[in-house]
């Protein structure tokens, strides 16, 4: 009896624990701080009102220039358990500066998927990237919707509405599951306020950044619509020439439904567009599942594995360092960006104040992280619920200022001068559950 009681208290106390950590890594808040583009903050839930008030009713960041012009989309957080594409996103919300058009940009397309790892796959439940004012902590998320927030999964997931039967934990895939269902389930609900999001907006191009394993055949390169083949044909070659690496094109498969670059494009009027970059990390073959190997890329069996010709990318001893994959994300969306500028001159969307490839590999990913208390002032922005006010994270103060807990009061009064900018020491926040 004693051991049993014994027995039981351990597996109590490991439960708190292991509890603890779920709690802290689920509502791990991701500090954004507003860079010189923000003009607008909206959520999901503005696009299609179920969304409102859920875990991904995720923040929408509109960054406009004094220029009217054209609409892209940057899609960060599909697959959260790809960071890279959740790292390059955040440089463009915080560093993009736009003198023509309109930048719209989500961190977090999937924040449930940000919420829990994979199950059985061994991983961190967060990463820290160094920048020059400490280190920024991410949530390292799954590739579907945490199942706290939608089950059960059924036998037989039949995608809406091509009706193709696909893997049934695809159900909460974000990346099968579009253009979405407005009746569906939470996932099929995001994809649906996702492409409404791209009516409304009336987006031209919608980019959806994503890293894949060394062994899957879809790798380092662009997949584009049918309607953007041209688009990436270019931009592959200009990147390939100019950039310091090379990237290929895939055209969409019309028979695999749920895609966002198969779905956007044939539901919208955008041009849909993927961008794979190569994670070891997600390689079967990989060794210890670690913080080290998702941000240095370097695996020896994933070596191995690439010497007996079993991966459709290469790899060395070097690896694939994160800085590497996210300035790929950058430079691809620059050179895309460049292009249909020069051929639309009355729809461009003209980018600055963004680093390309060399300069993220130089310098790092975590120097292009805004200081969280550093006096600046962006353009003026305002939300569904007025200048800056947020629904998906308050406004919190920097580190060592007073902050009150509140949504209203006087942190918020402070952080408008009469013009009605914010001051960027104060920061938004991407927070899970």
């Amino acid at each position: 009896m004693t051991r049993k009681i014994l027995i039981a208290a351990l597996g109590g106390v490991l439960a708190v624990f292991a509890g603890l950590s779920f709690y802290r890594s689920r509502h791990l808040a991701e500090p954004v701080v507003p860079g010189p583009g923000l003009t607008r903050v909206a959520t999901l839930g503005d696009y299609f009102a179920p969304i409102k008030g859920t875990i991904n009713d995720a923040n929408v960041y509109i960054l406009e220039g004094p220029e009217p012009g054209g609409t892209v989309l940057l899609l960060g957080g599909t697959h959260p358990e790809e960071p890279a594409g959740r790292l390059a996103s955040w440089i463009f919300a915080e560093n993009a500066a736009i003198s023509q058009g309109r930048l719209i940009v989500i961190l977090s397309a999937n924040r449930s998927a940000s919420t829990a790892t994979r199950v059985g796959g061994a991983y961190p439940p967060d990463f820290t990237i160094p920048t020059a004012w400490g280190g920024q902590t991410f949530r390292m998320g799954d590739r579907w919707s945490n199942p706290l927030d939608q089950w059960p999964d059924p036998e037989v997931y039949l995608h809406y509405p091509s009706r193709q039967e696909l893997a049934y934990v695809d159900i909460r895939n974000l990346n099968r599951a579009f253009p979405g269902r407005p009746d569906g389930t939470l996932t099929e609900r995001t994809c649906h306020a996702i492409t409404e999001l791209i009516r409304r907006e009336k987006v031209a191009i919608a980019i959806d950044f994503h890293e894949a394993e060394l062994q899957y055949p879809v790798i380092s390169t662009i997949v584009a619509h049918e309607k953007g083949a041209d688009l990436a044909a270019a931009a592959s070659m200009f990147i390939s020439s100019l950039e310091g690496f090379s990237i290929g094109v895939e055209n969409s498969p019309k028979a695999l439904r749920g895609l966002s670059h198969r779905e956007i494009g044939d539901a919208t009027d955008a041009i849909s567009l993927l961008l794979e970059a190569p994670e070891p990390f997600l390689d079967a073959t990989r060794g210890r599942t670690d913080r080290e190997l998702l941000l240095t890329g370097r695996d020896e069996f994933v070596v191995r594995a690439g010497r007996r010709g079993l991966l459709f990318e290469k790899i060395d001893e070097k690896g694939w360092p994160i800085d590497v994959r996210v300035g790929r994300h950058t430079s691809t969306v620059l050179q895309i960006l460049e292009i249909w500028s020069g051929d639309h001159p009355d729809r461009a969307v003209v980018v600055t104040g963004v680093p390309r490839y060399t300069e993220v590999v130089e310098k790092g990913r975590g120097r292009s992280s805004r200081t969280p208390n550093r006096w600046t002032r962006p353009s003026s922005i305002t939300s569904s619920r007025g200048k800056a006010r947020f629904r998906s994270g308050r406004l919190l103060p920097a580190p060592g200022e007073p902050d009150d807990g509140q949504d209203d009061g006087q942190p918020q009064q402070d952080a408008q001068d009469q013009g009605g900018r914010l001051f960027a020491r104060y920061r938004l926040v991407e927070r899970g559950g």
